[in-house]
């Protein structure tokens, strides 16, 4: 059984609620896995305490902690330092504690990519088609961007499709009803919205007129397979699920805060998926 010392190194996930969160299991064996004197708790946090709780944390020698929802932004406000990948997302999911300096990441982009290049996919193979406009949308759209590949926002609403347009400079948008008809002109498309969550509405989409080529990515994960990935592969077209890129994109955070780069393997998706299996 590892034990914990007085040197151990402490990291968490904030968010409201937390419980739900599956990170504390896939550190947690990642800590298990390669005898690290450490321990990942998760950390429920309301919004109005949230600066003054991060703060504790700094002061109480965390080496630093995940932010969910509905806590990014506030993260990254609070950050004394903010690394390119967060500021071009314009929110922070990951925290560095060091010398009494708050870092902010957002890895939720290089999760991503990440989690293609996993399943054989290059980031860069052809133009993008993204479902949605929030920070999950920004991230990964600025994430293809660097990758070469141009980007096309798709939101119910297209107030906001037009606003992440203009942050994501070059990439195009189009109107939520032709989302089916241009599918034809895209190599790879992504669902960041919400749509096709447990608990959530469906994702009306058809894609029964898709192309062959077309690669089709879904960053929701509860339930693993959802109703617009078993659709894809209904029409032999690749699929990428959203769990690897939540595995993926806690990496950097877990070698900053406990010294080792961890690897993302059958055995860890089988972990964090659990009950979703």
């Amino acid at each position: 059984m590892r034990l914990l010392t007085g040197s151990a190194r402490l990291a968490g996930v904030i968010g409201w609620p937390v419980a739900h969160s599956r990170s504390p299991r896939l550190h947690g064996t990642w800590l298990a896995r390669y005898n690290i004197d450490g321990a990942y708790v998760p950390l429920p946090v309301a919004p109005a305490d949230f600066p003054a709780v991060v703060r504790a944390l700094v002061q109480a020698g965390f080496a630093g902690a995940n932010v969910t929802i509905p806590h990014k932004e506030a993260a990254f406000a609070l950050c004394d330092v903010v690394d390119p990948s967060a500021a071009r997302a314009g929110a922070v999911n990951t925290l560095v504690f060091k010398d009494g300096k708050i870092t902010g990441l957002n890895t939720d982009g290089a999760g991503f990519i990440a989690n293609l290049r996993a399943h054989g996919v290059n980031p860069a193979a052809g133009p993008a088609l993204i479902l949605g406009a929030g920070g999950a949308a920004r991230a990964i759209g600025a994430a293809l961007q660097d990758e070469g590949a141009s980007v096309t926002i798709c939101n119910r609403t297209s107030e906001r499709a037009a606003a992440l347009g203009q942050v994501l400079s070059g990439a195009k948008t189009l109107e939520w009803a032709q989302r089916e008809a241009a599918l034809a002109d895209y190599a790879l498309l992504v669902n960041t919205t919400s749509l096709g969550m447990t608990k959530q509405p469906p994702l009306e989409m058809d894609l029964s007129t898709a192309p062959k080529h077309l690669v089709v990515a879904d960053i929701v994960y509860v339930p693993l397979q959802t109703a617009l990935l078993m659709q894809a592969q209904s029409h032999g077209l690749q699929i990428v699920g959203g769990l690897g890129m939540l595995l993926h994109q806690a990496v950097p955070g877990f070698a900053a805060w406990f010294g080792v780069t961890p690897e993302v393997d059958d055995e860890l998706f089988r972990i964090a998926a659990g009950d979703l299996l």
